[in-house]
Protein backbone atom coordinates (compact mmCIF):
# COMPACT_ATOMS: atom_id res chain seq x y z
CA UNK A 1 0.00 0.00 0.00
CA UNK A 2 2.43 2.50 0.62
CA UNK A 3 4.33 1.64 -2.61
CA UNK A 4 1.41 2.31 -4.55
CA UNK A 5 1.01 5.77 -2.55
CA UNK A 6 4.67 6.58 -3.33
CA UNK A 7 3.88 5.73 -6.78
CA UNK A 8 0.24 7.86 -7.16
CA UNK A 9 2.77 11.19 -5.36
CA UNK A 10 5.30 10.69 -7.42
CA UNK A 11 2.95 10.84 -10.75
CA UNK A 12 0.93 13.29 -9.53
CA UNK A 13 4.15 15.25 -8.86
CA UNK A 14 5.50 14.81 -12.68
CA UNK A 15 2.05 15.85 -13.89
CA UNK A 16 1.76 18.83 -12.11
CA UNK A 17 5.41 19.70 -12.54
CA UNK A 18 4.66 19.15 -16.45
CA UNK A 19 1.51 21.34 -16.31
CA UNK A 20 3.20 24.23 -14.81
CA UNK A 21 6.20 24.31 -17.06
CA UNK A 22 4.49 23.39 -20.33
CA UNK A 23 4.60 26.14 -22.80
CA UNK A 24 3.18 27.04 -26.30
CA UNK A 25 4.36 24.89 -29.12
CA UNK A 26 6.32 28.87 -30.37
CA UNK A 27 7.90 29.58 -27.19
CA UNK A 28 8.81 25.92 -26.86
CA UNK A 29 10.45 26.69 -30.00
CA UNK A 30 12.08 29.38 -29.68
CA UNK A 31 14.36 27.72 -26.44
CA UNK A 32 15.25 24.46 -28.43
CA UNK A 33 16.59 26.74 -31.08
CA UNK A 34 18.52 29.31 -29.15
CA UNK A 35 19.17 28.20 -26.03
CA UNK A 36 18.62 31.00 -24.70
CA UNK A 37 16.17 34.16 -24.23
CA UNK A 38 17.10 36.86 -26.80
CA UNK A 39 17.40 40.27 -26.17
CA UNK A 40 15.16 42.46 -27.96
CA UNK A 41 15.25 45.86 -29.52
CA UNK A 42 12.45 48.16 -30.13
CA UNK A 43 13.39 51.10 -32.21
CA UNK A 44 10.26 53.40 -32.72
CA UNK A 45 11.72 56.76 -35.10
CA UNK A 46 9.27 60.03 -34.78
CA UNK A 47 7.80 61.37 -37.35
CA UNK A 48 9.10 58.94 -40.19
CA UNK A 49 6.60 58.70 -43.11
CA UNK A 50 5.92 55.75 -44.62
CA UNK A 51 7.81 56.41 -48.00
CA UNK A 52 11.12 57.94 -46.02
CA UNK A 53 13.26 54.84 -46.27
CA UNK A 54 14.85 52.98 -49.47
CA UNK A 55 12.92 49.81 -48.69
CA UNK A 56 9.99 51.12 -48.71
CA UNK A 57 10.42 52.88 -52.24
CA UNK A 58 12.41 55.94 -51.43
CA UNK A 59 14.49 57.25 -53.91
CA UNK A 60 16.47 60.54 -52.34
CA UNK A 61 16.90 59.75 -48.81
CA UNK A 62 19.99 57.34 -47.97
CA UNK A 63 18.29 54.66 -45.62
CA UNK A 64 21.55 51.58 -46.35
CA UNK A 65 21.25 50.61 -42.59
CA UNK A 66 17.10 50.10 -42.45
CA UNK A 67 17.46 48.70 -45.86
CA UNK A 68 19.63 46.46 -44.48
CA UNK A 69 17.32 45.27 -41.90
CA UNK A 70 15.12 44.65 -44.19
CA UNK A 71 17.05 42.33 -46.10
CA UNK A 72 18.59 40.52 -43.41
CA UNK A 73 14.96 40.09 -41.57
CA UNK A 74 10.86 40.82 -42.80
CA UNK A 75 9.57 43.55 -43.90
CA UNK A 76 5.80 44.38 -43.56
CA UNK A 77 3.66 46.43 -45.20
CA UNK A 78 0.66 46.33 -42.84
CA UNK A 79 2.19 48.01 -39.67
CA UNK A 80 -0.35 50.23 -38.00
CA UNK A 81 1.09 52.96 -35.10
CA UNK A 82 -0.83 52.98 -31.84
CA UNK A 83 -2.33 56.25 -32.75
CA UNK A 84 -2.37 60.11 -35.05
CA UNK A 85 0.50 61.76 -32.88
CA UNK A 86 3.06 61.07 -30.47
CA UNK A 87 2.13 60.00 -27.09
CA UNK A 88 -0.79 58.29 -27.20
CA UNK A 89 1.12 55.55 -29.48
CA UNK A 90 3.52 55.65 -26.89
CA UNK A 91 0.86 54.62 -24.28
CA UNK A 92 -0.62 51.68 -27.01
CA UNK A 93 3.13 50.02 -27.41
CA UNK A 94 3.98 49.87 -23.78
CA UNK A 95 0.46 49.08 -22.43
CA UNK A 96 -0.56 46.30 -25.11
CA UNK A 97 -3.72 48.35 -25.28
CA UNK A 98 -5.75 49.75 -28.46
CA UNK A 99 -6.59 53.82 -27.82
CA UNK A 100 -9.95 53.00 -26.64
CA UNK A 101 -8.21 51.31 -23.55
CA UNK A 102 -4.82 52.90 -23.42
CA UNK A 103 -4.33 55.42 -20.67
CA UNK A 104 -2.63 58.37 -22.66
CA UNK A 105 -4.94 58.98 -25.61
CA UNK A 106 -3.50 62.60 -26.89
CA UNK A 107 -0.71 64.95 -26.70
CA UNK A 108 -1.60 66.91 -23.71
CA UNK A 109 0.71 67.22 -20.71
CA UNK A 110 -1.68 69.22 -17.88
CA UNK A 111 -1.77 67.06 -15.10
CA UNK A 112 -1.17 63.73 -13.74
CA UNK A 113 -4.04 61.91 -15.43
CA UNK A 114 -2.55 61.91 -18.44
CA UNK A 115 0.22 60.34 -17.72
CA UNK A 116 1.00 56.85 -16.80
CA UNK A 117 -0.24 55.75 -13.24
CA UNK A 118 0.39 53.45 -10.24
CA UNK A 119 -1.19 50.33 -11.32
CA UNK A 120 -0.31 50.91 -15.00
CA UNK A 121 1.73 47.96 -16.43
CA UNK A 122 4.03 47.96 -19.91
CA UNK A 123 6.21 45.61 -21.58
CA UNK A 124 9.51 46.70 -19.61
CA UNK A 125 7.64 45.69 -16.82
CA UNK A 126 7.13 42.40 -17.92
CA UNK A 127 11.01 41.81 -18.89
CA UNK A 128 12.31 43.11 -16.09
CA UNK A 129 10.19 40.37 -14.17
CA UNK A 130 11.33 38.04 -16.62
CA UNK A 131 15.06 38.91 -15.68
CA UNK A 132 15.63 41.53 -18.47
CA UNK A 133 18.00 44.71 -18.39
CA UNK A 134 15.52 47.50 -19.71
CA UNK A 135 16.82 50.82 -21.00
CA UNK A 136 15.05 53.48 -22.63
CA UNK A 137 17.21 56.28 -24.92
CA UNK A 138 15.25 58.86 -26.41
CA UNK A 139 12.00 60.18 -25.95
CA UNK A 140 9.58 58.97 -22.86
CA UNK A 141 6.51 61.45 -23.81
CA UNK A 142 4.27 59.52 -20.89
CA UNK A 143 4.85 61.85 -17.34
CA UNK A 144 6.87 64.88 -16.38
CA UNK A 145 9.56 64.30 -13.78
CA UNK A 146 7.18 64.85 -10.63
CA UNK A 147 4.72 62.36 -11.98
CA UNK A 148 4.55 58.83 -10.96
CA UNK A 149 4.51 57.28 -14.67
CA UNK A 150 8.45 58.07 -15.31
CA UNK A 151 10.75 55.60 -17.05
CA UNK A 152 11.99 54.30 -14.00
CA UNK A 153 8.94 53.32 -12.06
CA UNK A 154 7.48 51.59 -15.41
CA UNK A 155 9.93 49.41 -15.83
CA UNK A 156 13.02 50.58 -17.15
CA UNK A 157 16.71 50.45 -15.17
CA UNK A 158 18.09 52.53 -16.99
CA UNK A 159 16.39 56.33 -18.84
CA UNK A 160 18.26 59.26 -20.88
CA UNK A 161 16.59 61.51 -22.63
CA UNK A 162 13.31 63.70 -22.60
CA UNK A 163 10.15 63.11 -20.39
CA UNK A 164 7.98 65.51 -21.99
CA UNK A 165 7.62 65.33 -25.78
CA UNK A 166 7.19 69.35 -25.75
CA UNK A 167 10.60 69.40 -24.21
CA UNK A 168 11.76 67.49 -27.04
CA UNK A 169 11.03 69.69 -29.98
CA UNK A 170 14.53 71.37 -28.73
CA UNK A 171 17.28 69.26 -30.41
CA UNK A 172 19.50 71.31 -28.74
CA UNK A 173 18.30 71.34 -25.26
CA UNK A 174 19.66 72.54 -21.82
CA UNK A 175 19.17 69.21 -20.33
CA UNK A 176 18.17 65.58 -20.55
CA UNK A 177 17.27 63.22 -18.36
CA UNK A 178 19.11 60.35 -16.70
CA UNK A 179 17.34 58.15 -15.12
CA UNK A 180 15.73 61.07 -12.38
CA UNK A 181 18.38 64.03 -12.69
CA UNK A 182 18.70 66.32 -15.14
CA UNK A 183 22.09 66.35 -17.09
CA UNK A 184 22.52 70.03 -18.12
CA UNK A 185 24.61 71.07 -21.21
CA UNK A 186 25.98 74.30 -20.57
CA UNK A 187 27.22 73.99 -23.98
CA UNK A 188 24.58 74.40 -25.93
CA UNK A 189 24.30 78.04 -24.33
CA UNK A 190 20.67 79.22 -25.04
CA UNK A 191 19.26 77.74 -27.58
CA UNK A 192 16.64 76.47 -25.22
CA UNK A 193 15.02 79.42 -25.25
CA UNK A 194 12.05 79.25 -27.52
CA UNK A 195 12.77 82.24 -29.83
CA UNK A 196 16.17 80.14 -31.12
CA UNK A 197 15.45 76.92 -31.51
CA UNK A 198 12.20 77.90 -33.08
CA UNK A 199 14.30 80.21 -35.14
CA UNK A 200 15.67 79.55 -38.89
CA UNK A 201 18.90 77.97 -38.04
CA UNK A 202 22.08 79.11 -40.77
CA UNK A 203 24.20 76.26 -42.01
CA UNK A 204 27.90 77.18 -43.75
CA UNK A 205 29.32 76.75 -46.92
CA UNK A 206 30.33 73.24 -45.21
CA UNK A 207 26.94 72.37 -44.45
CA UNK A 208 27.29 72.53 -40.61
CA UNK A 209 24.85 73.80 -38.53
CA UNK A 210 25.27 77.47 -36.86
CA UNK A 211 22.45 77.13 -33.69
CA UNK A 212 21.48 80.09 -33.15
CA UNK A 213 22.36 81.06 -29.13
CA UNK A 214 24.89 78.53 -29.17
CA UNK A 215 28.86 80.48 -29.65
CA UNK A 216 30.49 77.22 -30.70
CA UNK A 217 28.63 75.27 -32.77
CA UNK A 218 31.74 72.51 -32.91
CA UNK A 219 30.70 71.88 -28.96
CA UNK A 220 27.07 72.15 -28.86
CA UNK A 221 25.26 68.63 -27.82
CA UNK A 222 22.89 67.53 -30.31
CA UNK A 223 20.89 65.58 -28.08
CA UNK A 224 20.40 62.02 -30.54
CA UNK A 225 23.71 61.89 -30.61
CA UNK A 226 24.11 61.97 -27.05
CA UNK A 227 21.51 59.54 -26.04
CA UNK A 228 22.11 57.29 -29.27
CA UNK A 229 25.85 56.84 -27.88
CA UNK A 230 24.47 56.09 -24.39
CA UNK A 231 22.14 53.35 -25.86
CA UNK A 232 25.27 51.81 -26.66
CA UNK A 233 26.59 52.23 -23.38
CA UNK A 234 24.26 50.21 -22.42
CA UNK A 235 24.65 47.31 -24.78
CA UNK A 236 27.80 47.14 -23.75
CA UNK A 237 27.40 46.39 -20.29
CA UNK A 238 24.27 44.21 -20.85
CA UNK A 239 25.92 42.21 -23.35
CA UNK A 240 26.09 39.19 -21.00
CA UNK A 241 22.68 39.50 -20.09
CA UNK A 242 19.31 39.18 -22.20
CA UNK A 243 18.34 42.92 -22.38
CA UNK A 244 15.27 45.33 -23.77
CA UNK A 245 16.48 47.91 -25.83
CA UNK A 246 14.09 50.38 -26.60
CA UNK A 247 15.47 53.26 -28.60
CA UNK A 248 12.79 56.51 -28.60
CA UNK A 249 14.67 58.41 -31.40
CA UNK A 250 13.51 61.75 -31.90
CA UNK A 251 14.63 62.62 -35.62
CA UNK A 252 13.05 63.37 -38.08
CA UNK A 253 9.87 65.00 -35.61
CA UNK A 254 10.49 68.78 -35.91
CA UNK A 255 12.23 71.36 -34.72
CA UNK A 256 13.94 70.56 -38.21
CA UNK A 257 17.58 70.98 -37.19
CA UNK A 258 20.80 68.56 -37.69
CA UNK A 259 24.63 69.62 -36.83
CA UNK A 260 25.65 68.80 -40.80
CA UNK A 261 24.01 68.10 -44.04
CA UNK A 262 26.63 65.77 -45.10
CA UNK A 263 26.08 64.13 -48.19
CA UNK A 264 23.08 66.59 -49.33
CA UNK A 265 25.34 69.58 -48.71
CA UNK A 266 26.10 70.27 -52.34
CA UNK A 267 22.75 68.91 -53.56
CA UNK A 268 20.71 71.76 -55.49
CA UNK A 269 17.89 71.17 -53.42
CA UNK A 270 15.80 73.79 -50.95
CA UNK A 271 17.49 73.79 -47.54
CA UNK A 272 14.33 72.27 -45.71
CA UNK A 273 14.78 69.43 -47.92
CA UNK A 274 18.61 68.58 -47.11
CA UNK A 275 18.10 69.08 -43.62
CA UNK A 276 15.10 66.41 -43.77
CA UNK A 277 16.75 63.92 -45.63
CA UNK A 278 20.13 64.16 -42.94
CA UNK A 279 18.03 64.20 -40.32
CA UNK A 280 17.10 60.72 -41.73
CA UNK A 281 20.49 59.94 -42.94
CA UNK A 282 21.49 60.70 -39.34
CA UNK A 283 18.79 58.18 -37.65
CA UNK A 284 20.05 55.20 -40.19
CA UNK A 285 24.03 56.14 -39.32
CA UNK A 286 23.04 55.07 -35.75
CA UNK A 287 21.54 52.28 -36.29
CA UNK A 288 23.94 51.23 -38.52
CA UNK A 289 26.40 51.78 -35.69
CA UNK A 290 23.79 49.59 -33.10
CA UNK A 291 23.77 46.60 -35.41
CA UNK A 292 27.65 46.64 -35.74
CA UNK A 293 28.13 46.50 -32.25
CA UNK A 294 25.40 43.99 -31.87
CA UNK A 295 28.00 41.82 -34.32
CA UNK A 296 31.16 42.89 -32.96
CA UNK A 297 29.54 41.71 -29.14
CA UNK A 298 28.61 38.48 -31.23
CA UNK A 299 25.05 39.06 -30.16
CA UNK A 300 23.19 40.05 -33.11
CA UNK A 301 21.98 36.26 -34.13
CA UNK A 302 19.85 36.05 -30.90
CA UNK A 303 18.68 40.16 -31.04
CA UNK A 304 15.57 40.64 -32.27
CA UNK A 305 15.42 44.10 -33.50
CA UNK A 306 11.80 45.94 -34.22
CA UNK A 307 11.82 48.81 -36.71
CA UNK A 308 9.02 51.29 -36.91
CA UNK A 309 7.55 55.30 -36.79
CA UNK A 310 5.52 56.13 -34.30
CA UNK A 311 2.55 57.59 -36.60
CA UNK A 312 2.08 58.52 -40.30
CA UNK A 313 3.46 61.08 -42.82
CA UNK A 314 3.80 64.57 -41.67
CA UNK A 315 3.76 67.85 -43.78
CA UNK A 316 7.31 68.00 -43.88
CA UNK A 317 10.38 70.44 -43.49
CA UNK A 318 9.47 72.48 -46.74
CA UNK A 319 9.09 76.88 -46.38
CA UNK A 320 6.59 78.83 -48.08
CA UNK A 321 6.94 78.49 -51.69
CA UNK A 322 9.21 75.34 -51.94
CA UNK A 323 8.13 71.82 -53.42
CA UNK A 324 6.34 70.22 -50.28
CA UNK A 325 8.00 67.95 -48.43
CA UNK A 326 5.52 64.90 -49.32
CA UNK A 327 5.70 65.59 -53.27
CA UNK A 328 9.52 66.14 -53.70
CA UNK A 329 10.44 62.98 -51.24
CA UNK A 330 7.00 61.04 -52.67
CA UNK A 331 7.23 59.46 -49.62
CA UNK A 332 3.67 58.99 -48.69
CA UNK A 333 1.72 56.13 -47.64
CA UNK A 334 0.36 54.75 -50.44
CA UNK A 335 -3.33 55.48 -48.31
CA UNK A 336 -5.13 58.86 -47.65
CA UNK A 337 -4.40 60.82 -44.45
CA UNK A 338 -1.62 61.67 -42.21
CA UNK A 339 -0.12 62.33 -39.12
CA UNK A 340 -2.72 64.30 -36.73
CA UNK A 341 -6.19 63.03 -38.47
CA UNK A 342 -7.66 59.94 -38.65
CA UNK A 343 -7.60 58.39 -42.12
CA UNK A 344 -5.61 55.26 -42.49
CA UNK A 345 -2.09 56.49 -43.69
CA UNK A 346 -2.48 58.55 -40.48
CA UNK A 347 -1.24 54.99 -38.58
CA UNK A 348 0.02 53.28 -41.65
CA UNK A 349 3.71 53.15 -40.90
CA UNK A 350 7.11 51.54 -41.88
CA UNK A 351 7.49 47.90 -40.47
CA UNK A 352 10.75 45.46 -40.45
CA UNK A 353 11.80 42.64 -38.25
CA UNK A 354 15.27 41.08 -38.16
CA UNK A 355 16.20 37.93 -35.50
CA UNK A 356 18.78 35.82 -37.43
CA UNK A 357 18.08 32.90 -35.54
CA UNK A 358 14.53 32.32 -36.15
CA UNK A 359 13.49 35.33 -38.95
CA UNK A 360 14.23 34.28 -42.98
CA UNK A 361 15.89 37.11 -44.42
CA UNK A 362 14.76 38.64 -47.12
CA UNK A 363 10.90 37.87 -46.50
CA UNK A 364 7.84 40.68 -47.21
CA UNK A 365 4.77 40.41 -44.52
CA UNK A 366 1.01 41.60 -45.56
CA UNK A 367 0.14 40.83 -41.99
CA UNK A 368 -1.76 42.94 -40.45
CA UNK A 369 -0.43 44.18 -36.87
CA UNK A 370 -0.20 47.42 -34.50
CA UNK A 371 2.18 48.93 -31.94
CA UNK A 372 -0.24 47.39 -28.78
CA UNK A 373 0.70 43.76 -30.89
CA UNK A 374 4.35 44.14 -29.14
CA UNK A 375 3.78 43.24 -25.19
CA UNK A 376 1.96 39.98 -26.19
CA UNK A 377 4.39 38.98 -28.84
CA UNK A 378 7.51 39.83 -26.32
CA UNK A 379 5.86 37.51 -23.73
CA UNK A 380 5.31 34.80 -26.08
CA UNK A 381 9.31 34.59 -27.20
CA UNK A 382 10.67 34.94 -23.67
CA UNK A 383 7.85 32.33 -22.50
CA UNK A 384 5.95 34.43 -19.92
CA UNK A 385 2.01 34.95 -19.23
CA UNK A 386 0.98 38.12 -20.64
CA UNK A 387 -1.86 40.58 -18.39
CA UNK A 388 -5.43 39.84 -19.03
CA UNK A 389 -7.53 42.21 -21.22
CA UNK A 390 -4.97 43.47 -23.89
CA UNK A 391 -5.92 44.39 -27.15
CA UNK A 392 -2.82 42.55 -28.41
CA UNK A 393 -2.53 39.86 -30.40
CA UNK A 394 1.58 37.82 -30.37
CA UNK A 395 2.58 37.95 -33.78
CA UNK A 396 5.83 35.31 -33.41
CA UNK A 397 4.44 33.04 -35.30
CA UNK A 398 4.49 35.21 -38.38
CA UNK A 399 8.06 36.14 -37.41
CA UNK A 400 8.69 32.70 -37.39
CA UNK A 401 7.37 32.08 -40.82
CA UNK A 402 4.47 29.94 -39.65
CA UNK A 403 1.59 31.74 -41.54
CA UNK A 404 -1.19 29.75 -41.22
CA UNK A 405 -0.77 29.46 -37.75
CA UNK A 406 -0.96 32.88 -37.01
CA UNK A 407 -4.25 34.67 -35.17
CA UNK A 408 -5.35 37.71 -36.92
CA UNK A 409 -7.45 40.49 -35.72
CA UNK A 410 -11.19 41.31 -36.40
CA UNK A 411 -10.32 44.82 -36.41
CA UNK A 412 -8.02 47.70 -35.33
CA UNK A 413 -9.55 50.45 -33.35
CA UNK A 414 -8.41 54.01 -32.87
CA UNK A 415 -9.60 57.30 -31.24
CA UNK A 416 -8.26 60.63 -31.36
CA UNK A 417 -9.73 64.21 -30.54
CA UNK A 418 -12.95 62.48 -30.23
CA UNK A 419 -13.25 60.74 -33.71
CA UNK A 420 -12.93 57.15 -34.34
CA UNK A 421 -11.80 54.71 -36.82
CA UNK A 422 -11.45 51.16 -37.44
CA UNK A 423 -9.86 48.78 -40.07
CA UNK A 424 -11.73 45.73 -40.52
CA UNK A 425 -9.70 43.50 -43.28
CA UNK A 426 -10.05 46.03 -46.28
CA UNK A 427 -13.06 48.09 -44.82
CA UNK A 428 -11.83 51.26 -43.21
CA UNK A 429 -14.44 53.39 -41.23
CA UNK A 430 -13.91 56.69 -40.11
CA UNK A 431 -16.53 58.55 -37.27
CA UNK A 432 -15.35 62.68 -37.48
CA UNK A 433 -16.65 64.98 -34.28
CA UNK A 434 -20.29 65.46 -36.09
CA UNK A 435 -21.03 61.40 -35.66
CA UNK A 436 -21.02 61.38 -39.23
CA UNK A 437 -19.79 56.91 -40.10
CA UNK A 438 -18.21 57.12 -43.40
CA UNK A 439 -16.87 53.67 -44.81
CA UNK A 440 -13.96 53.14 -47.64
CA UNK A 441 -12.80 49.94 -49.51
CA UNK A 442 -9.26 50.33 -48.92
CA UNK A 443 -8.67 47.79 -51.77
CA UNK A 444 -10.40 49.11 -54.55
CA UNK A 445 -9.89 53.34 -52.78
CA UNK A 446 -7.01 53.77 -50.80
CA UNK A 447 -7.46 57.38 -50.96
CA UNK A 448 -10.80 57.16 -48.77
CA UNK A 449 -12.90 59.11 -51.12
CA UNK A 450 -15.73 57.32 -51.90
CA UNK A 451 -18.21 57.01 -48.57
CA UNK A 452 -19.82 53.12 -49.08
CA UNK A 453 -21.98 53.06 -46.00
CA UNK A 454 -25.06 53.66 -47.80
CA UNK A 455 -24.24 50.95 -50.46
CA UNK A 456 -23.01 48.39 -47.94
CA UNK A 457 -25.32 49.48 -44.76
CA UNK A 458 -23.96 45.73 -42.93
CA UNK A 459 -20.58 47.01 -42.73
CA UNK A 460 -21.40 50.07 -41.75
CA UNK A 461 -23.40 49.11 -38.73
CA UNK A 462 -20.77 46.38 -37.89
CA UNK A 463 -18.24 48.97 -37.69
CA UNK A 464 -20.54 51.51 -35.62
CA UNK A 465 -20.79 48.36 -33.44
CA UNK A 466 -17.25 48.27 -32.64
CA UNK A 467 -16.52 51.80 -31.93
CA UNK A 468 -19.70 51.67 -29.19
CA UNK A 469 -17.86 48.79 -27.56
CA UNK A 470 -14.41 49.50 -28.15
CA UNK A 471 -13.96 53.13 -26.47
CA UNK A 472 -13.81 53.24 -22.82
CA UNK A 473 -14.91 56.60 -20.83
CA UNK A 474 -11.65 58.28 -19.96
CA UNK A 475 -11.16 60.98 -16.92
CA UNK A 476 -8.68 63.32 -18.88
CA UNK A 477 -10.37 63.07 -22.74
CA UNK A 478 -14.14 63.96 -24.16
CA UNK A 479 -15.51 60.80 -25.42
CA UNK A 480 -16.59 61.05 -29.05
CA UNK A 481 -19.85 62.90 -29.65
CA UNK A 482 -19.50 64.32 -25.89
CA UNK A 483 -19.25 68.52 -25.87
CA UNK A 484 -16.20 70.05 -23.94
CA UNK A 485 -19.77 71.40 -21.53
CA UNK A 486 -20.68 67.78 -21.09
CA UNK A 487 -16.83 66.32 -20.48
CA UNK A 488 -16.99 69.24 -17.61
CA UNK A 489 -20.19 67.45 -16.01
CA UNK A 490 -18.90 64.37 -15.97
CA UNK A 491 -15.82 64.94 -14.38
CA UNK A 492 -17.98 67.22 -11.96
CA UNK A 493 -20.52 64.44 -11.30
CA UNK A 494 -17.55 62.01 -10.69
CA UNK A 495 -15.94 63.87 -8.73
CA UNK A 496 -12.77 64.83 -10.90
CA UNK A 497 -10.69 67.69 -9.98
CA UNK A 498 -11.00 70.44 -12.33
CA UNK A 499 -7.52 70.40 -15.03
CA UNK A 500 -4.83 72.98 -14.35
CA UNK A 501 -4.42 74.90 -17.28
CA UNK A 502 -1.38 73.61 -19.54
CA UNK A 503 2.04 74.00 -17.72
CA UNK A 504 5.13 73.25 -19.67
CA UNK A 505 6.64 71.54 -16.45
CA UNK A 506 9.61 69.34 -18.09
Amino acid sequence: MKILKLTFILLLTGSLFFACTSKSGNQQQNEEANGEKPSIVFILVDDLGYGDIGCFGQEKIQTPAIDQLAEEGMRFTNTYAGNAVCAPCRSTLMQGMHPGHARVRGNGYKDYREALQEGDYTVAMMLQEAGYKTGLFGKWGLALHNQYGIPNKMGFDEFYGYLNQRHAHNQYPEFLYHNTERVYFPENGTHHIYENYRGEQTYDENGICQPLGIDDPSKARYAFDVYCEKSLEFVRENKDNPFFLYLAYTPPHGVYEVPELGIYNNKEWAQSHKVYAAMITRVDTEIGKLMQLLKELNIDENTLVVFASDNGNTNGNSKDGETPTKTFFNNESPRAGQKGDILDGAFHVPGIARWPMQIKPGQTSDHIWAMWDFLPTAAEIVGVNPPENLDGISILSTLLGEKEKQKKHDFLYWEYKEEQSVRMGNWFGYKNFDGKLEIYDLEKNPMQDNDLSAEFPEIAQKINDIMKVEHTPSNVWPSPGETSEEFVQRMKKEGVPERPKNVADF
